[in-house]
């Protein structure tokens, strides 16, 4: 099969096409054909340096997966061949998604929404379970609360604004001016431009935040936490930033994504139930990874950007 390798650490210009063997499912795994293959932030980063857990070339990179089963592994019942599956398999491990093959255990994947194709499923685990395991698991939003997304515009946040939405909150997201438009379609009740005000100074009494940015972020985001409130951050979070929260009874959180069988499945149904999508900035075939990488790590897109196998 073909696939997306390197080599060594570095840019873009590591990614090569390959041919290597096709992999055979293990027990309750499947062998999945990959249609589409999200790209995400933690792909180019690894790419650059091994990523979380040190990964050491060569490798394929690759998280998001859509496609249709192949082969099915001793044990599995979920799913058969021809059934259509999405999801994040094995992360923060490499799953090799940008190739023609992916195999991974049964429960990594959920059935794709029939109304969506395999370009808008791709583009929506990594992302979508970050948004909904932030803001659903860890701080427990609910209906009336009132919520602050940073990033608002990327991939994570326009995700994260829509479920927060369909939870019943009062979103808040700050974003470009270039992007409020599209922010307030997906259900953003404000939007705020960074570059023009300061949020910390504007926003006040917000029950949770959810910050994929880091930085100095955290602390700002303190001050428009009410007391009692929840930080939720996809970066680690420094002992500074905990003691500060701590000082007010604040709950701030380092969330690390991981495959989630129940979590997709409610990503499913957002989506079947026309309450949740993804917006697609840019698609690129498998063969120009490279250039697909290149256009993330300019931070400018809206939205997330995929491959299609």
């Amino acid at each position: 099969m073909r696939a997306v390798s390197q080599d060594t650490l570095g840019g873009p210009e590591v990614l090569k096409i390959v041919d290597v063997e096709r992999p055979e499912p293990g027990p309750v795994e499947i062998l999945v054909r990959v249609h589409a293959a999200g790209v995400n932030p933690t792909d180019w980063k690894s790419r650059a340096t091994g990523g979380l857990v040190g990964h050491e070339p060569p490798f394929t990179l690759g998280f998001d997966v859509s496609g249709v089963v192949e082969a099915v592994g001793f044990g599995v019942t979920l799913y058969r061949p021809g059934d259509e599956v999405f999801g994040m398999p094995r992360f923060p491990h490499l799953a090799g998604a940008y190739a023609e093959y992916v195999t991974a255990p049964s429960r990594h994947f959920t059935r794709k929404p029939a109304s969506i194709d395999h370009v808008q499923a791709a583009a929506l685990p990594l992302a979508a379970l970050t948004a909904w395991q932030g803001l659903v698991d860890t701080a427990g939003l609910r209906a009336g609360q009132r919520v602050l997304i940073h990033a608002a515009g990327g991939g994570v946040g326009h995700l994260a604004v829509q479920i927060a939405k369909a939870r019943g909150a009062h979103v808040i997201g700050t974003a470009r001016t270039a992007k409020h438009e599209l922010i307030r379609s997906l259900g953003a009740d404000e939007v705020i431009d960074y570059t023009e005000v300061d949020f910390a100074s504007a926003v006040r009494e917000v029950d949770v935040v959810l910050d994929p940015i880091g930085g100095d972020y955290g602390l700002r985001s303190l001050r428009t936490l009410r007391d009692g409130g929840v930080l939720v951050s996809i970066l680690p979070v420094g002992e500074e930033l905990r003691a500060a929260a701590a000082q007010r009874g604040i709950a701030a959180d380092f969330t690390l994504v991981e495959p989630d069988y129940a979590g997709m499945k409610e990503i499913a149904a957002l989506v079947e139930a026309g309450r949740l999508h993804a917006e697609i900035d840019s698609v690129f075939p498998l063969e120009e990874a490279a250039k697909a990488h290149e256009l993330g790590e300019r931070g400018r897109t809206t939205g997330k950007i995929v491959l299609t196998v």
